[in-house]
């Protein structure tokens, strides 16, 4: 089991991290629909894989989402002021959708996912490509604070650091993509952080077998996220490389593509 585990979950982490840079979102919809089929091999309960995948997922999005943004950074694609503002919202929302996620049974909370996958996708393709002068639009604004508690607690319930509405709002609002995506992987972190706490510590007791924290099985994370912070630069490289319109088709597709695959749990 040790030599699987070895396996699995680094790759994992890799697909994590290219995801992570390519589209500011931290690979949390492959993630989650891995493990969900995964961490049964493990000891995890049925009835509680659903919540241990999004709990799983996002502890290790953590270090992704830190290496992702870091990339970002160097290469000026990361508006500060921007996840500054967003910060509070953003973790008040994933405490609270945390809390929410675990009162609520695994099969609702798949749904949710699909759900999320086939909106999200849509809204991108069908949203316009901001002008040229993008890269001096520098949303900032109580607004954003509010937002981000929606952005918040629903990336909690779907598993993901929030890429999927940070970067369509921020489009929307100018920003061009490519620091949509780095300012969305910044905030991906502290989306990840409060949400991820919020699933050890009001998870039931001993929920988990083995080596967990509440809904966090820490083998996974931990394998996950060493993985995905050396892979998560190549994601980033990629970004810049694709056009905005491309860059915005190549989520949605995704999107679509992680969201039908749910269906068939």
């Amino acid at each position: 089991m040790l030599t699987w585990s070895m396996l699995c979950f680094p790759l994992l982490g890799a697909v994590a991290g290219v995801l992570a840079g390519l589209l500011g979102i931290g690979g949390g919809l492959v993630l989650v629909t891995a493990l969900v089929w995964l961490l049964p091999l493990y000891g995890v309960p049925q009835d509680a894989a659903m919540h241990a995948a999004l709990a799983t997922a996002l502890a290790s999005i953590i270090l992704t989402g830190l290496s992702s943004a870091r990339a970002h950074h160097l290469r000026r694609s990361v508006l500060w002021r921007t996840v500054a503002w967003m910060v509070p919202g953003v973790m008040l929302g994933g405490w609270i959708g945390s809390w929410l996620a675990v009162l609520l049974d695994g099969d609702v909370l798949r749904y949710c996912v699909v759900g999320y996958c086939a909106v999200v996708g849509t809204q991108l393709l069908l949203s316009r490509t901001p002008p040229p002068g993008g890269d001096a639009v520098v949303p900032t604004g109580v607004g954003l604070s509010g937002a981000g508690v929606g952005i918040g607690a629903l990336s909690s319930i779907v598993g993901i650091g929030g890429g999927g509405m940070t970067m369509p709002l921020l489009v929307w609002l100018g920003v061009s993509p490519v620091r949509a995506v780095g300012t969305s992987s910044a905030c991906g972190i502290f989306i990840a952080f409060a949400a991820a706490a919020g699933y050890a510590l009001q998870a039931p007791a001993d929920v988990l077998p083995g080596v967990s924290w509440g809904y966090v099985y820490l083998p996974g994370a931990i394998g996950i996220a060493l993985a995905s912070v050396i892979a998560a630069p190549w994601g980033t490289r990629l970004a810049h490389a694709i056009s905005g319109a491309a860059l915005k088709r190549v989520f949605a597709v995704f999107l679509y593509c992680v969201g039908a695959s749910l269906l068939f749990l």
